[in-house]
């Protein structure tokens, strides 16, 4: 009689999408936690800002909508906001400030602060655009229904002065979250991003600490070049894959500690 075969290891389960994943509500995970909880996300091969546009146009040509992968990369930066707090033991301590420009970068800023308003912080989200709205229609749309949410105030800044005026008690904020611009960096910045760069750096000094949402603001995600004025960012989290930009050593002292999200591109979606 020969001998039974060995049974197989089991398959692990494939970590849950942020919006939907149990371990992201509740008591909220610290760093070292949340990077455990994502480490498969983060052991993909790196890829470029070009790369991922693509993955994420051809993720909606196959069916998968903008609108469901920004509530999937807000719910993931909702989850490190909060581990960010518990790490820093600044929980509580004050509301929470995310600085959202006029495009996909800012509306993932919105979902995040809807979901972390939601989990009883106080959360003000300020758009840093020359327009009222985003200008995008998922970001606009997200931006949008913060109006209904209790704990979250919306505020517009749409010159440098409006920026400037936030700098008053900017050491009160828990966190500073910069969800500026993502990967379509070029050239220069301008107004009133540029002075919410700034912003974000005397918060920095001042001894808040920074999340960035997919890149610091004017690093770019492929050379790892940054611009000048560039946001310093205690912890990034970025989608999908890690980017190669992150990896370079000006994206390494730029980004501080970087954790890679989920956010549930179909792996068709990688290939070109």
């Amino acid at each position: 009689m020969s001998d039974p075969a060995p049974a197989r290891p089991p398959v692990p389960a494939p970590t849950p999408l942020p919006a939907e994943d149990p371990a992201l509500r509740g008591t909220p995970l610290d760093l070292d936690e949340l990077a455990v909880h994502w480490r498969e996300t983060a052991a993909r091969p790196a890829m470029t800002a070009e790369e991922m546009r693509g993955a994420d146009h051809r993720a909606q040509l196959l069916g998968t909508s903008g609108r469901w992968l920004m509530e999937q990369a807000g719910a993931a930066t909702a989850a490190a906001i909060r581990a960010l707090l518990v790490t820093t033991e600044r929980l509580g301590r004050g509301p929470v400030l995310v600085l959202a420009g006029p495009g996909n970068n800012g509306g993932d800023g919105c979902v995040a602060a809807r979901h972390i308003a939601r989990a009883g912080l106080r959360v003000a989200v300020v758009l840093v655009a020359t327009e009222p709205r985003p200008a995008t229609p998922d970001a606009a749309r997200n931006w949008d229904a913060l109006a209904n949410v209790p704990d979250a105030e919306r505020i517009h800044a749409g010159q440098p002065r409006d920026v400037q005026m936030l700098a008053q008690g900017i050491e009160k904020a828990s966190v500073v979250v910069d969800a500026l611009l993502g990967t379509g960096i070029h050239g220069e910045l301008r107004e009133p991003i540029r002075s919410a760069v700034d912003l974000v750096r005397r918060a920095h000094a001042a001894g808040v600490p920074v999340l960035a949402v997919d890149t610091p603001t004017a690093l770019d995600l492929t050379s790892g070049d940054p611009s000048d004025p560039v946001v310093k960012a205690d912890v990034t989290i970025t989608f999908h894959r890690p980017k190669v930009g992150l990896q370079t050593r000006n994206g390494r002292a730029l980004a501080g500690r970087v954790l890679v999200a989920p956010i549930g591109i179909p792996a068709d979606a990688d290939r070109a």
